[in-house]
């Protein structure tokens, strides 16, 4: 593993998902960190924020990418979030938009979407 790279993860603030979500890009991506951008419901967040809120996201991935060289983010959704209370196939849907709503954005970085279910495991839901 490279003590010199980075992955990014618009992540939910919710601890449970913080090290299954870490241990997994570490272990896909060959990477040492993983730059956390949380929110409560982060798919809910990029898809109904504010152009403020939305624009400081951009900020914290143009950091990741720019400064330490991150070439990947993922959006993450999980099982019972408290911010996003939904259910999975409509996370799914959220985090496809999310996944395109990112990619968007020009970073020119791989823009993946996971999901974290009952079980405390990723899966993949766009690669």
């Amino acid at each position: 593993m490279s003590e010199k790279t980075f992955a990014t993860a618009i992540n939910c603030m919710d601890g449970r998902v913080q090290l299954p979500v870490i241990y997994w890009m570490q272990e896909k991506y060959d990477t040492a960190y993983i730059d956390m951008i949380t929110e409560a419901g982060p798919t809910k967040f990029l898809l109904e924020g504010s152009e403020e809120q939305l624009d400081a996201v951009k900020t914290k991935i143009n950091i990741s990418t720019d400064n330490h060289g991150s070439n990947v983010v993922a959006v993450v959704g999980h099982h019972n979030c408290a911010g996003n209370p939904v259910d999975r196939d409509v996370k799914e849907k959220q985090i496809k938009e999310s996944v395109d709503l990112v990619k968007s954005w020009g970073f020119g970085v791989e823009v993946i979407g996971l999901y974290v279910n009952d079980q405390w495991e990723v899966e993949v839901v766009v690669e």
